[in-house]
C-alpha cells in the first residue's frame, strides 16, 4: 500500500475475520484474568496496556513511519502534554547535559523549563527560525525541534540539526502535532522521537484529548513506557477508539484544510490596509515555504496573522459567523484567537492564530471579509 490514502484507511486494523468489525470496539478493563508468570502476559493491568491502545499505537507508527530494523514504537498518553512530559522527563537529569528547546514553541514549554531547571537540569534556548538551536548543542542531552513552531509557523531544517545534534551525542524529539504524519515524518529526517498531541488535527473533531510519542527503537521507548506506567499519564480506551476511528478520515481532513488555508493566507496577504506579518508555511509567498517544501508533503492548517491591535482584533473575532473563537487546531470546524490573551505567547496583541477547517474557501475567505470590513468600522 503506497498510497497514503488508502494506508491511512487501513492503519492499524486487525486481519478480518468474518462475523467481525473492521474496527473493534474498545476495551473496557482495569484488571485482566492473569495466570501464571506476570511477564509472559500480553495484558496484566490497565495501567500497563489496553488492547485499544495497541491497535492504535500501531496504527500511527505506520503513519510515523521507519525506525530501526524491527520498526518504530509508538505510545499513547492522555493528552500531547503527557507525551511532551514524557520525552522530557523520562530521558535528562542531573549531570545528563543540558536541554535545548525552541524559544518561540508551544507555550507550556515555559512551564516545562521551570520544572526542568526546578530539578537541576539545564535548559538553553533559541528561536526556530535560522537554524538557532545549532548554536546551543555542545554537550546537550537532547534537543526539542518544533517546525513549524507554534504559533508563528517559523520553519527549521529538521535534518541538519539532528546531524548535528547526534554529533554531540544529543537525542533529538520532535513536535509533529501541527505537520501530522501525513505532512512530515521527523523518524525519516533522523529524529529518535515523533511527538503529538492527538488533540489536534490527528483526530481533527475537537472531542479526544490524547497525545502520543513515537520511538525509533525499543530501547528508547522502554524509557518512555516506564514513564507512562509510574505516573499514570494513560489514554481512556474510548478516546483511543475515537483517535483511531477519526484515522480513516486524516488525509481527507488534512488535504481540505490545507487547500482552505492557502486560500485564507493569500486572501489574508491581499488586505493589507488592515493585516501584516501573514504565515502559513504552504504559500509560496511564505519566508519559509522554500525549506519547508523540502521535508513537508503536506503544511498543516494553521495560519497566523497580525491585526493592527487587541481592539481590533477582538472586534474581528466577535464579529465572525463561520469561524468560532476557541484555542486548539487541527479540527474540522475552523477556529481562530488572539494568541496574545494567555500571556505565554511572545506576539503583538493583534496577533490572530487560525485553524482553518473543512468548510468551503469562499465561504471561509468571505467571512473574513466581513470581519475585517465591520472590526476597521470600530
Amino acid at each position: 500500500m503506497d498510497s497514503e490514502a488508502t494506508r491511512v484507511v487501513r492503519a492499524g486494523l486487525p486481519e478480518e475475520r468474518a462475523f467481525e468489525p473492521p474496527l473493534p470496539g474498545p476495551v473496557f478493563a482495569a484488571h485482566y484474568h492473569l495466570p501464571g508468570d506476570p511477564a509472559d502476559a500480553p495484558y496484566a493491568y490497565g495501567r500497563d496496556g489496553n488492547p485499544t491502545w495497541t491497535a492504535l499505537e500501531r496504527a500511527i507508527s505506520e503513519l510515523e513511519g521507519p525506525g530501526s530494523s524491527e520498526g518504530p514504537t509508538t505510545l499513547t498518553f492522555a493528552s500531547g502534554m503527557a507525551a511532551i512530559s514524557a520525552v522530557l522527563l523520562s530521558g535528562v537529569t542531573v549531570g545528563s547535559g543540558p536541554v535545548v528547546l525552541p524559544s518561540d514553541g508551544y507555550n507550556l514549554l515555559t512551564s516545562m523549563r521551570q520544572r526542568l531547571e526546578a530539578l537541576g537540569v539545564e535548559v538553553r534556548q533559541a528561536s526556530t527560525a535560522g537554524q538557532a538551536q545549532r548554536e546551543l548543542l555542545r554537550g546537550a542531552r537532547l534537543l526539542w525541534i518544533e517546525s513549524p513552531s507554534n504559533p508563528g509557523l517559523d520553519v527549521c531544517d529538521i535534518r541538519e540539526l539532528t546531524e548535528a545534534a547526534h554529533a554531540e551525542g544529543a537525542l533529538v524529539a520532535v513536535d509533529n502535532t501541527l505537520a501530522t504524519p501525513l505532512g512530515q515524518r521527523p523518524l525519516e529526517l533522523g529524529a529518535d522521537f515523533s511527538v503529538a498531541s492527538g488533540t489536534k488535527a490527528l483526530t481533527g473533531h475537537g472531542d479526544v484529548l490524547l497525545g502520543y510519542v513515537t520511538c525509533r527503537d525499543a530501547e528508547l521507548a522502554e524509557g518512555v513506557r516506564l514513564w507512562r506506567k509510574t505516573v499514570g499519564a494513560v489514554p481512556g480506551p474510548m478516546e483511543s477508539w475515537l483517535a483511531h476511528r477519526s484515522l480513516a478520515t486524516l488525509e481527507l481532513r488534512t488535504a481540505r484544510q490545507a487547500e482552505g488555508a492557502l486560500a485564507v493566507s493569500s486572501f489574508l496577504r491581499g488586505r493589507p490596509e488592515w493585516v501584516s506579518g501573514v504565515r502559513h508555511p504552504g504559500d509560496p509567498a511564505d519566508p519559509d515555504h522554500a525549506l519547508a517544501s523540502r521535508w513537508m508533503r503536506r503544511f498543516g492548517c494553521v495560519v497566523s496573522f497580525t491585526l493592527p491591535d487587541r481592539a481590533f482584533a477582538e472586534r474581528f473575532l466577535a464579529a465572525l459567523r463561520l469561524v468560532g473563537e476557541a484555542t486548539s487546531f487541527g479540527g474540522v470546524r475552523s477556529t481562530a484567537e488572539r494568541r496574545g490573551r494567555w500571556g505565554g505567547d511572545q506576539v503583538p496583541e493583534g496577533f490572530v492564530r487560525m485553524s482553518v477547517g473543512i468548510e468551503d474557501p469562499d465561504d471561509l475567505t468571505a467571512d473574513l471579509d466581513q470581519a475585517l470590513r465591520t472590526a476597521s468600522a470600530g
